[in-house]
């Protein structure tokens, strides 16, 4: 591998690690790749390029899922409370079709509301007898999985059409979606490699949808290019004039040399409706 500055590669070396710059390597050997043979005037500053893009590609993505993240939180808790007209209905067994799932989700909220500190929670524990707080309180201290897990064992299926019926999704993509999300929020949170990944899980795929969405007839759904288009069709729903567009279409150009076909790109991306 060339090197311009051999301080310079040092320095990264330690910083990041050989291991994990090891996976920005592998793009630049030759076929077939388990010869680990690097192609002809391959450079440092390449691989630099490629890691350097992949966290932006990550700060990107964990910030637009935080939105959505906020949004599920909001919609499960106020939309639970309206339908039950039950404020505590997330801690109370009978709203939920599975016992053993409802008490594995129970165990995790009492942990969570023991070891929280947030003001509000101990604001009421000085203030109220209950024992829970209200669902408002409880979907704020709990994970994006812990969130999909309540969803999916809601017994009420008008309640679960409500809340899926908010994001213009049917109930069963819209929890395959927040699986999706919520394991690519973590890989994003602990620096995993994501543009060009080919992800374990497999989006359901909608039969109809409430707002604009994309041609997948060609498209490989494991890419990270697929869930993009996830956030972008979750964030017309809940933040119709956001800029998603343009923070994608900055960050690219900012990096011509990507492929983005690795991605899941196709060369008329820009052209989807979703994305125009």
């Amino acid at each position: 591998m060339l090197m311009d500055d051999e301080r310079k590669a040092e320095n990264y070396l330690m910083n990041i690690g050989y291991h994990r710059l090891s996976a920005y390597i592998y793009p630049f050997y030759k076929s077939p790749k388990s010869d680990l043979q690097l192609k002809e005037g391959t450079n440092f500053e390449q691989v630099l390029t490629l890691y350097h893009f992949d966290k932006k590609l990550r700060i990107l993505l964990f910030n637009e899922i935080e939105k959505i993240e906020v949004a599920i939180r909001s919609v499960l808790a106020n939309v639970g409370c309206q339908e039950l007209n039950d404020r505590y209905w997330i801690t109370k067994p009978g709203y939920f079709a599975n016992a053993e799932k409802f008490n594995q989700t129970l165990a995790v909220i009492d942990k969570e509301l023991a070891s929280s500190k947030e003001d509000y929670i101990e604001d009421f524990r000085r203030n109220y007898i209950e024992r829970y707080p209200p669902a408002w309180m409880i979907t704020e201290v709990l994970s994006f999985g812990n969130l999909n897990y309540i969803y999916s064992n809601i017994a009420n299926n008008r309640l679960m059409k409500r809340i899926a019926d908010y994001f213009g999704l049917q109930p069963q993509v819209f929890t395959s979606w927040l699986t999706v999300l919520a394991n690519l929020r973590n890989m994003c949170y602990h620096h995993a490699r994501v543009w060009n990944r080919d992800f374990a899980l497999n989006p359901a795929e909608p039969r109809k949808v409430s707002n604009v969405w994309i041609d997948t007839s060609k498209m490989n759904k494991r890419r990270v290019f697929y869930r993009l288009c996830i956030i972008r069709y979750f964030l017309s729903s809940i933040s119709p004039n956001n800029n998603l567009n343009k923070k994608l279409s900055d960050l690219i150009n900012q990096f011509p040399s990507i492929d983005i076909g690795a991605m899941g790109f196709n060369e008329r991306w820009r052209e989807e409706l979703l994305w125009n």
